[in-house]
């Protein structure tokens, strides 16, 4: 493309080349004249005039498109499918008169877009199972390894490392979920005439109802959807796109989660994002380890985030049987939401293939905190010795208010050293620092990771090996 044009980065930089031939023209005009081909062929089959010579020629001109006598065409006329239909003409001319025979431009448009969605959507589903897998490799080795917990950001018990993942997972499975009934419940539009009345069928077909509702069954299988809708207007109903941008927006916050989740320990250095060899973080500080890959997961889902509102936008105000105040939206909302949540998932996807964990600093910002997680259990120690509960607790609330001041001052934690002090504990530096075990203080999280897993297993098996998606930039 000339740099003196905006080129979209969704195309430049980030998509895939799937996704970018999915939703290219050539892609989506080749879907339309496999609509054509359909339709002439399965008006054929119930005895319209349509000849199988007819039906032959659309079908070998699928792929020779001439889009400058489209455009010039278009131009013209200012319709873009009567363009591409005299485009086509002009291909298979002795089908010239019979293409979309008794159709409205949503025919094609709409059918097309209904393919195109649920193969976005089908490819989408095997990047978010490899980034399960990918993640449920690294929950099950660090399923055991201690690390400090956080509520409101602040120091809270101890978790694992592997259980936090499992907790982005979590919440991927949740869309997994909801984009596999989305995909299972798309229905396909067929051919309905221009206010989905059937009416121009019912003049071909002379008023048999059975024959139109066979050349839709035809038609909808041709293309693998079992059904249509039931009814309809002009169009598919426009709360099909709410649905699937609603998935693609759901998928951008669970990535968005797990990327400022790795922000944010990245920042004390205790996980850390791929990093290159030659990779540089900063123009300006050469030192830097920037991780660039989760802000571009976090930047990019907070645009589809908002991409996504335009569909139930446009879903709430479709006059009567159509309005057209849909269709420039949607050529940019739909097709650049695919693109956006390919971008996230295929940078999500490579962010876990190669995430780090560095375990001394993990351990040793457990240990800085576990003198306070620790505090109950020193108390029922202190109790089994003698000590008085209520006594003991206004101790350690006092003893760690005047530690966690001293930190404050950048000095290290002696809340153990003032406990000991403290008659009342009856209880050593030393022996209290015996219990100071990181993996005594979290719970059932091994446990809880290895069951979580477990229960995956059969969901995992479908994930491909393929290689880890490569970052353009």
């Amino acid at each position: 493309m000339p740099k003196d044009r905006y080129e979209s980065p969704l195309s430049s930089r980030y998509a895939s080349e799937f996704m970018l031939r999915l939703f290219s023209a050539e892609t989506r005009i080749q879907t339309w004249r496999q609509l054509w081909a359909a339709l002439a062929e399965a008006e054929h089959n119930l005895g319209l005039p349509v000849s199988e010579e007819q039906v032959s020629e659309l079908k070998a001109h699928i792929s020779d498109i001439d889009f400058e006598c489209a455009a010039q065409r278009e131009k013209e006329v200012r319709h873009d499918v009567m363009a591409h239909v005299y485009a086509y003409g002009k291909a298979a001319p002795s089908a010239a008169g019979i293409i979309h025979l008794g159709a409205t431009s949503c025919y094609v448009t709409d059918n097309a877009d209904l393919i195109l969605y649920r193969k976005g959507l089908q490819y989408l589903r095997k990047g978010l199972t490899s980034l399960l897998a990918n993640l449920a490799d690294f929950a099950k080795k660090y399923a055991a390894t201690p690390t400090l917990g956080y509520t409101h950001y602040q120091p809270a018990q101890l978790v694992t490392v592997g259980k936090r993942a499992s907790l982005w997972m979590q919440d991927l499975l949740a869309d997994l979920e909801e984009l596999d009934f989305v995909v299972s419940r798309m229905k396909f539009l067929g051919c309905r005439g221009t206010t989905g009345t059937e009416a121009s069928f019912m003049d071909l077909f002379e008023g048999d109802g059975k024959k139109i509702d066979e050349m839709n069954r035809q038609i909808a299988a041709r293309f693998a959807f079992d059904e249509c809708f039931p009814v309809c207007g002009q169009t598919y109903p426009r709360k099909v796109d709410s649905r699937i941008l609603n998935v693609l927006s759901s998928i951008a916050q669970s990535c968005y989660r797990m990327a400022n989740d790795i922000r944010l320990l990245q920042h004390d250095r205790q996980v850390e994002e791929p990093f290159e060899k030659n990779q540089i973080g900063s123009s300006a500080m050469a030192y830097k380890r920037n991780p660039m890959r989760c802000e571009r997961i976090c930047s990019l889902s907070r645009y589809l985030m908002a991409d996504a509102m335009n569909a139930p936008m446009t879903a709430s105000v479709q006059w009567l049987e159509r309005t057209l105040d849909d269709s420039a939206n949607r050529r940019i909302s739909m097709p650049e939401g695919f693109l956006c949540a390919d971008a996230v998932l295929r940078l999500a996807q490579n962010v876990t293939d190669g995430l780090r964990v560095n375990e001394k600093i993990v351990d040793r910002t457990c240990r800085e905190y576990l003198p306070f997680i620790a505090t109950e259990n020193l108390m029922m120690e202190a109790v089994k010795r003698g000590g008085d509960r209520q006594e003991l607790h206004e101790i350690i609330r006092k003893c760690s208010m005047a530690a966690t001041e001293r930190m404050k001052e950048g000095e290290p934690c002696d809340l153990l050293s003032r406990l000991a002090a403290q008659p009342a504990f009856a209880m050593t530096e030393a022996e209290m620092e015996s219990i100071l075990d990181p993996k005594l203080y979290t719970g059932r999280c091994a446990e809880q990771v290895e069951a979580f897993l477990s229960a995956l297993e059969p969901l995992l098996a479908q994930a491909e090996n393929g290689e880890t998606p490569e970052i353009n930039v």
